[in-house]
């Protein structure tokens, strides 16, 4: 059999013969599926069997087999074709251009069918063998089925005309996960509590018996960090432990458990360390990552709201709902605003967004993908459903539709992830402040078609002479750096006030300022020479700075790095101003080791909203003074618009600058002086405006979902609009289909799939879906906590996919248990997870220990039966907490708020560079609980990433828990656990702990919360003779005790 290949990517086909036959024969069949399937390959018809298939593929008459018994199409065949096959190859994805739902569509390849010839036919020979290549994601066809089709192929392929097959598989609705949640009765046991008779009886069933329960020290440190992350104090553990064991009777000692589980559930500490498993989930961060990985200065009011939801132990159902429409549905709650900080807490393209707009295809694909973002994160933390595969084409395992995964597009059509005011304003000062930012963004938008509009006929007009000039530049050595520009006279002391300053001739509207950094690698001038290590940048229409003068951006407070050839950009924005002032306050120094200091600059740039106009271009520039070169370093040069060396050949250089002036002539040209003056007047309006709007600004700011913003550059909200959605074939957004409506699947009976809401206002159709994720008949939402609250209390979940409960996940270990959990956290009124934390910790299967049983682990070797306690590694963020803790300087009190920075932020204004290196460990102002730290995305902590943290640009369900040299190491020799192994010395020291036999008690009491056996003591107390507490500390943070509960 001949194939053809077809590479679909390069928009043409590439005709490449290769015999099946031979290619199955030299390489692996696994490799032949991967890269010869139905999804990249077309057959190629054999004429003289193309009439054989016309003439009986869908003959109505009757064909007998050789025994007489003919396969009934309609009952045997279509069953399996719609089951096994339509998910790929129907008319909407025709996965290889293969489309298997009609006799039309097949008659198209005459080969993948051939009537009365089973063996030659394609589809015969992908469904068998050993591994065969279809269906590509699914269960292979059983014998009796693949028997079925080649018989009926060998009877002549009777399908009768008109008979169009359905693709039944995602409409299937009977998977454990889309039933009705059971309330099932508590089996019949020994065990009291509900949720040891579930276990038990599983156990029974297993033929696997409990182990021992765990020691009470043991217990305590477990329930420590289970429920707050932290190590136990040695008071508290020899409270706990001289009351649990000296209890009297079982239900003494229950009790003595109780108090201390209450305890630990009432302590702050329990939301900072439950708040991060949300947290993972939620995909947080406090950058955008992609590219550029700019700062969120406003991310953190999130994380304090999850804090806070859980410790005042908020309405799971309410918590749900802020997260996805609180805004709407609970108007004037701060909680309702700032729960939205979940839809914008993952990844954002800020170059597809707030470089290239919606204007643009790039811009139409970072927005789709956004909205695809948030319906992921929405999905798979509140429903444990993976919608997101049904982009597109349907979903190949699960009852979602490309239809109804697109619905959920227009659900989220209006939103984007910006900063918003969550606190100060009464909905109708609310109302008034929409009511302004429509009008500037109205404007704005204005601004930008006038601009585009411009660029066009620029591009139009210029590009001629553009070209010409980039070539001159390119041969004539013009080279890639900034060109001389201005630098002051070199002064005696570093902190000396040196400035320069240009005159715009009259007022303009600037919108950013952009200061390039002095270089020219020819003249051994080197990146960034002479740029200010402290300044402030000022705008004023008085020449003298005495009045009316704006501080555009301060940077003499702390030292800057220095930008080497990037750009610092300055954002201004009105009112109008007519001169700047850059104002060195501290001073580089001109070489290494030289007692001068200098200011330098390489070019100066005033532009307005698009860039295009550049207002300081050629203007008047003074100084506070000027070096003696007028050759190389001048003040015109600081505004000449040319950043690169002139030509060395002269002939060039006059046609260099000839070409430029017909450049200013044209495009003076096209900007009419009609353009000019309606562009004053729009940006007059949005001065005023924007005047109107301050009282409305807050300092209470997160950064959410938004559908009322500000238009930044050509980033700009709807006002509350949707945007059209359309469903899009094969998922592409320039092949647009059916106008979607909001909706969501319809997972369970009586939902409906689209619904009903005025889709004028996008806040509507999030309501709505938060109603749909947390009615009482959903059964995945209830089932997907009940999971989650039994992962994070016992270690790993019942269900071993939590945010996949479709067809490729896992099923429940315990069913029923799954469903007694869910029905008793929906049924719950206060729908409270504290509570049902407090029901699994009080069981007898959370206190186990975790010894080793032989018989046991032969029978159940992953423990997946519960008959011991999983150990586990204590989490990155437990092990950091746990060094600063017991090292006496953790400032637990120190809650909230904007997170501290644990490395050195460098080049924050184009791409950060976030230097973890450079930071140092002892600044106090990191020893705060790890859940404050910043978390930035593309760069993340090092130390932490070792030590398995969640990866922050996805919703991380189940942490990895991984055992490498890498770890070892860490542990050992970071420069963070060295400075706090000191610090927890120091601490030993100073409470006067002198025999050694104290201080090694003490420190193993503290790490490890038990007292040392004596083997340790003798140990340890040796170590510390030779080499001090600091180092006694190092072995003690990397013992498994330490690192490990039980």
């Amino acid at each position: 059999m001949m194939v053809v290949m077809r590479f679909a990517a390069r928009g043409r086909e590439r005709m490449s013969l290769i015999n099946w036959m031979e290619v199955s024969k030299s390489f692996n069949r696994s490799i032949v599926s991967r890269r010869f399937s139905l999804h990249n390959v077309v057959l190629i018809p054999r004429m003289k069997k193309a009439l054989l298939v016309g003439s009986l593929l869908g003959v109505g008459s009757t064909m007998f087999s050789v025994n007489g018994q003919q396969v009934d199409f309609e009952r045997e065949v279509a069953p399996i074709l719609e089951a096994k096959c339509l998910s790929c190859h129907n008319a909407s994805d025709a996965e290889g251009d293969l489309v298997l739902d009609s006799r039309q569509s097949v008659l198209e390849h005459p080969d993948a069918i051939i009537p009365g010839e089973a063996a030659a036919s394609y589809l015969v020979d992908v469904i068998t063998g050993p591994s065969p290549d279809m269906p590509e994601d699914g269960e292979p066809l059983s014998g009796t089925e693949v028997s079925l089709i080649e018989r009926w192929i060998d009877e002549g392929a009777e399908w009768p005309d008109g008979r169009i097959l359905k693709d039944r598989k995602p409409r299937d609705l009977d998977w454990w996960s889309l039933q009705p949640i059971e309330s099932n009765p508590v089996p019949d046991s020994r065990y009291d509590h509900p949720v040891d008779a579930f276990v038990d009886v599983k156990r029974a069933e297993k033929g696997v018996s409990p182990v021992s329960q765990a020691r009470a020290a043991v217990l305590f440190r477990r329930l420590s960090y289970d429920l707050t992350g932290l190590p136990p104090v040695p008071e508290d553990v020899d409270a706990f432990v001289a009351s649990y064991e000296g209890a009297e009777n079982e239900s003494d000692r229950d009790a003595v458990w109780a108090d201390w589980v209450d305890r630990f559930l009432a302590s702050p500490e329990f939301g900072e360390k439950w708040a991060q498993h949300w947290l993972d989930l939620a995909r947080f961060a406090e950058t955008h990552g992609y590219d550029k990985d700019k700062l969120r200065a406003n991310a953190w009011p999130y994380r304090d709201y999850v804090i806070r939801s859980f410790n005042t132990d908020k309405s799971f159902g309410r918590f749900a709902k802020e997260q996805v429409a609180g805004d709407v549905l609970f108007p004037g709650d701060s909680d309702g605003i700032l729960g939205l900080g979940f839809l914008a807490a993952g990844p954002w393209d800020f170059i597809g967004h707030y470089e290239v707009g919606e204007a643009k295809l790039d811009g139409r694909i970072a927005k789709h993908l956004d909205r695809d973002e948030m319906i992921s994160a929405v999905f798979n933390v509140f429903q444990s459903s993976t919608v997101q595969c049904a982009q597109c084409h349907n979903h190949k395992f699960d009852p979602i539709k490309m239809e109804d995964y697109y619905r959920l597009h227009a659900v989220f059509a209006g939103v984007d992830r910006e900063d918003r005011v969550y606190e100060g304003l009464s909905p109708k000062q609310l109302e008034e402040r929409n009511d302004l930012i429509r009008d500037i963004n109205r404007l704005k938008r204005e601004q930008l078609e006038i601009g585009t509009r411009i660029d066009r006929q620029i591009t139009a007009k210029l590009s001629g002479i553009d070209r010409r000039i980039d070539m001159i530049k390119e041969i004539y050595g013009t080279g890639d750096s900034s060109q001389f520009g201005f630098q002051a006279r070199p002064a005696a002391k570093s902190e000396t006030e040196k400035w320069i300053q240009v005159d715009l001739g009259k007022p303009a509207n600037v919108d950013h300022i952009r200061l390039m950094p002095a270089y020219d690698k020819d003249h051994k001038v080197k990146e960034g020479y002479g740029f200010p290590i402290r300044y402030r940048v000022e705008g004023s229409s008085d020449a003298d700075f005495n009045e009316g003068v704006r501080l555009l951006s301060d940077m003499s407070s702390s030292d800057q790095p220095n930008p080497g050839v990037e750009s610092v950009h300055v954002d201004v924005g009105p009112p109008a101003m007519r001169y700047i002032r850059v104002t060195a306050t501290k001073l580089p120094p001109r070489l290494p080791f030289k007692s001068d200091f200098i200011f330098a600059l390489g070019e100066l740039e005033a532009l307005n909203n698009f860039g295009e106009i550049n207002f300081a271009l050629s203007k008047e520039v003074t100084a506070s003074d000027q070096i003696d070169d007028s050759d190389h370093w001048r003040p015109e040069y600081l505004v000449d618009g040319n950043y690169f060396k002139e030509p060395s050949d002269g002939a060039a250089f006059e046609e260099l600058k000839a070409l430029q002036s017909e450049r200013a002539r044209i495009e003076t040209e096209i900007r009419s002086p009609e353009i000019e003056a309606r562009k004053e007047v729009i940006q007059s309006e949005i001065a005023s405006l924007t005047k109107q709007l301050k009282p409305f600004d807050s300092d209470s700011v997160v950064y959410a979902a938004n559908a009322n913003f500000v238009m930044r550059s050509r980033f700009g909200s709807r006002d509350g609009a949707p945007r059209p959605i359309h469903l899009l074939n094969r998922g592409d957004l320039q092949a647009p289909g059916d106008r979607m409506l909001p909706g969501a699947p319809p997972l369970w009976q009586g939902v409906p799939e689209v619904f009903d809401v005025d889709n004028r206002n996008e806040g509507d159709a999030r309501a709505a879906l938060a109603g749909y994720l947390t009615a009482r008949e959903n059964p995945l939402f209830w089932r997907s906590i009940a999971n989650r609250a039994w992962q994070w209390t016992f270690g790993k979940p019942l269900v071993g996919s939590p945010n996949d409960f479709g067809r490729m996940g896992q099923p429940p270990t315990h069913p029923q248990l799954l469903d007694y959990l869910a029905a008793r956290m929906r049924d719950d009124p206060s729908q409270s997870l504290k509570s049902l934390v407090r029901f699994l910790i009080t069981s007898q299967t959370y206190r186990l220990s975790s010894d080793h049983d032989e018989a046991n682990a032969m029978i159940d070797s992953s423990n997946q039966f519960y008959w011991r306690a999983d150990r586990r590694r204590l989490t990155a963020e437990e092990f950091r907490d746990s060094l600063l803790a017991i090292s006496g300087i953790l400032r637990l009190e120190d809650r909230g708020g904007k997170s501290f920075y644990d490395f050195v932020l460098e080049k924050p204004q184009h791409s950060p560079h976030y230097e973890y290196h450079l930071h140092d460990p002892n600044d106090p102002e990191s020893h705060r609980r790890t859940i404050y730290r910043f978390v930035v995305r593309s760069q993340p902590q090092p130390m932490l990433t070792t030590l398995d943290c969640a990866d922050p640009s996805i919703s991380v369900a189940v942490r990895d828990e991984s055992t490498s040299a890498l770890q070892a190491l860490t542990q050992w020799n970071h420069r963070f656990v060295e400075a706090m192994a000191k610090r927890f010395g120091e601490r030993l020291e100073n409470e006067g702990l002198a025999p050694r036999a104290e201080m090694v008690e003490r420190a193993n009491r503290l790490a490890l919360g038990r007292p040392p056996s004596s083997l340790e003591s003798e140990l340890l107390g040796e170590h510390l003779k030779r080499f001090g507490p600091a180092n006694m500390a190092r072995v003690l943070f990397n013992l498994n005790d330490f690192t490990y509960l039980d």
